[in-house]
């Protein structure tokens, strides 16, 4: 769950520096020519036509030009849970925190289908990505963390759910990815996320307290020799659930 790149291509739409791109542009021009591994960084400099010193500033490592923009994505990722909304639903939010990541990939899908095929063939690459998805999941865990606090094992459900939308997340982005970017990568990522969504519901509430018996004799309210029943949902319960459950104790009594 990487960011995407940015790369000259047809249906790529995101501005770049003019340097940065054209270094972008020279290293997966070369690397499936001559190899990641036999690319060097003379080799990219040389035939973006700048200086080494120019490629250093825009990528600190060979490895962060094949993943040029995962440092602004996770920080506009991050930005954007960070300006949630009091009221806003936790699950909902890092789904549509996802959606943000999944839609900067769309975005460049030449160069995002062209990074993918490269990542597979260089497994130092494929571990570099994983650490930028452990990022991803990291922050989306803190957010729900602090959604959750106060909850029984809050903790356990934000990371769980994290984990979830992250997978998620990287199976529609695959499916996209082997169909060569033709496949609506958004749809599949909405049927996926539609798959947490349904495990996981919305963030939990407060347990409700429970009613203290009547004293021994007595009914609620003056109600003299009636039954009083009570029954206990969750507050966002539909209608027709609450009415079979107090259906289902009035068959019993």
């Amino acid at each position: 769950m990487s960011s995407s790149g940015a790369a000259a291509g047809r249906g790529d739409r995101t501005e770049q520096p003019p340097m940065r791109d054209a270094l972008i542009a020279a290293a997966f021009r070369l690397f499936p020519e001559r190899g990641y591994e036999q690319t060097t960084v003379d080799d990219i400099v040389a035939l973006a036509g700048v200086g080494r010193r120019s490629f250093f500033r825009y990528f600190p490592t060979k490895e962060d030009v094949v993943f040029p923009d995962h440092e602004r994505c996770l920080a506009d990722m991050t930005a954007f849970l960070a300006a949630s909304p009091d009221d806003a639903e936790p699950v909902a939010r890092v789904c549509d925190a996802a959606r943000l990541v999944l839609r900067m990939y769309a975005d460049k899908p030449s160069f995002s289908v062209q990074r993918y095929r490269l990542t597979k063939q260089v497994p130092g690459l494929r571990a570099y990505e994983l650490s930028v998805v452990w990022h991803y999941e990291r922050a989306m865990a803190r957010f729900l963390r602090e959604r959750f606090a106060g909850h029984p094992d809050g903790i356990l459900r934000a990371d769980v759910i994290a984990a979830a939308v992250v997978a998620a997340h990287n199976n529609a982005l695959r499916s996209w990815l082997r169909s060569d970017g033709r496949e609506d990568a958004e749809a599949a990522l909405d049927h996926a996320l539609g798959q947490v969504v349904e495990a996981f519901g919305a963030a939990p509430q407060p347990s409700p307290p429970q009613p203290s018996p009547p004293p021994s004799g007595s009914s609620p309210s003056g109600a003299s020799g009636e039954d009083v029943v009570v029954v206990v949902s969750r507050r966002d319960a539909p209608l027709w659930r609450v009415v079979r459950e107090l259906e289902s104790v009035l068959g019993n009594g």
